[in-house]
């Protein structure tokens, strides 16, 4: 793999403002901390515009500054045809909008596509719930979940593409 070569990664949930960019925050604080942030490029969309342009939720960007975590530069987009093209992993929080991207996806996309917390198959959880209409508490254990999947991902990618690095 050459240095001008990135290996893509696109987070999805429904809206773009919970899910999806914890996972974009996290995983990059994590890409950061390995030194891999020139071989991984990482963005997060929504499979519904509800709230294109949009700053993550309130007690989103709490619980991630309280882990020093800047989700402040991210905005909420929807998924485009061309990320199906752009990004080598695909991940969906829940299964309902991996539905979703499969009927967007065209068919020599699908392998990019799957669950985020395939990456933590130690946790005992496929989907990633989603916090919006839950209380504080449910904001915490989706960062630690998606901690363990960024985790399971950084190893999947150093063993898949970065091996030779």
């Amino acid at each position: 793999m050459s240095r001008q070569d990135k290996v893509g990664v696109l987070f999805v949930c429904m809206g773009n403002i919970c899910r999806s960019p914890t996972a974009h925050g996290v995983f990059r604080k994590l890409v950061q901390d390995e030194g891999l942030e020139q071989w991984i490029e990482i963005d997060s969309a929504g499979t519904h515009a509800y709230h294109v342009g949009s700053l993550p939720d309130p007690r989103t960007q709490a619980v991630a500054a309280g882990r020093n975590i800047d989700l402040t530069d991210l905005r909420g987009r929807q998924v485009e045809a061309g990320d199906f093209h752009r990004f080598q992993y695909i991940l969906a929080m829940d299964t309902e909008n991996l539905g979703i991207l499969n009927e967007l996806c065209p068919a020599e996309a699908e392998q990019k596509l799957c669950l985020f917390m395939e990456f933590a198959p130690d946790y005992g959880m496929r989907e990633v719930p989603d916090p919006y209409y839950g209380g504080d508490r449910g904001f915490d254990q989706v960062f630690d979940m998606i901690e363990e999947a960024s985790r399971g991902l950084i190893a999947e990618i150093r063993q898949r593409y970065l091996s030779a690095c």
